[in-house]
């Protein structure tokens, strides 16, 4: 149940175990695009229970939907250290030719160590990332990190998931430009037919580039930098859509940050940038004023995210639902599309 006593700053309540998508759809005998959405209207109070394939009926004529396509790399690996034992090592952003962001799943990393990859590739960890108490910048010695990972890598994957899958089902359908340490999963759910239904009813899709690096942050950190595109097609189409009114609807968190760090005297400018922005209740959302995305864990950065478009009563209306509903949580899971404005 939800936790009523919260502060501002921390939205909390308890996750069942058993409302943990621990494999994709197609697993659980359903189409990517047959996963559960929660509907939510801008007061909280209008709340509605769909599948995402019936996503054209729900939106109307005229919604702007803005996606990441950002395709995803399988991003860990193994590594050796001096004394023998094994880590797991995950890369989150390229940062500057041979440097990478990278996360050890270890504790006791210390400056200056060097780890042996599989096909005598070495990392060497030279600092903590930023103020990251997880992220290390190492200097990596291979020329072609993208073809390295697609030939040793794998899917990051946590506890919650059971089993390894395929880099495939880590995709979304219309996934491009290769860059994401994991999914961009708010899209997953998209099949070729919802997109084409979408079109049909006159409901815009256009896309963005944002890499995505490493989730596993601690709850008191920022969000660290990413890189990401705006091409000038997105930017006209997102400002033609608010100039008229219409609903500009992001297709996950990663698209909320593009778009709100390329605003420029109101209007989204082209951009290729990297950004550091915080979207909380202080600083609001001035693109975008709906949001489809996965559900969050407890006290989740992103939850904040998500009081700034909606509001904390809507929120705390919308997760009383989808646990009382069996919703399933993570990049696997179920979708909630968050409407902030009718």
């Amino acid at each position: 149940m939800l936790d009523q006593t919260t502060t501002r700053r921390a939205f909390d309540f308890v996750l069942p175990p058993e409302l943990e998508a621990h494999e994709p759809p197609e697993a659980r005998g359903i189409s990517r695009d047959h996963v559960r959405l929660l509907v939510t209207s801008c007061d909280g109070a209008h709340i509605e229970h769909h599948r995402f394939f019936e996503l054209p009926d729900v939106l109307r004529p005229g919604d702007l939907l803005v996606a990441n396509d950002s395709g995803t790399l399988p991003s860990a690996v193994t590594a050796r250290r001096s004394d023998g034992s094994t880590l797991t090592l995950h890369f989150s952003t390229h940062l500057i030719e041979d440097l990478w962001a990278v996360e050890p799943r270890h504790t006791d990393i210390s400056s200056g160590e060097s780890l042996q990859l599989p096909g005598g590739v070495t990392a060497q960890l030279l600092a903590p990332y930023t103020d990251s108490q997880r992220l290390w910048i190492a200097k990596i010695g291979t020329g072609d990190l993208g073809t390295y990972l697609h030939r040793y890598g794998r899917p990051i994957r946590y506890p919650y998931v059971t089993r390894e899958w395929p880099i495939a089902a880590y995709q979304t359908v219309y996934a491009g430009p290769v860059g994401s340490a994991e999914m961009p999963s708010a899209g997953r759910a998209f099949s070729p037919d919802v997109l084409e239904q979408l079109a049909h009813r006159g409901i815009q899709f256009v896309t963005l580039t944002l890499h995505t690096g490493v989730a596993s942050l601690e709850g008191h950190e920022r969000p660290y930098p990413e890189e990401f595109w705006i091409p000038p097609r997105t930017a006209l189409t997102v400002n033609v859509a608010r100039r008229e009114g219409r609903r500009v609807i992001a297709v996950g968190t990663t698209v909320v940050r593009a778009l709100e760090s390329a605003v420029i005297d109101d209007e989204v400018v082209p951009t290729h940038a990297w950004t550091d922005v915080v979207i909380n209740p202080a600083r609001g959302a001035q693109v975008v004023d709906s949001l489809l995305t996965g559900l969050h864990e407890p006290t989740a950065g992103h939850l904040m995210m998500l009081e700034a478009i909606a509001g904390r009563r809507h929120l705390e209306r919308a997760y009383a639902a989808a646990l009382e509903g069996r919703y399933l949580w993570h990049e696997f899971g179920d979708l909630h599309l968050l409407l902030g404005r009718s």
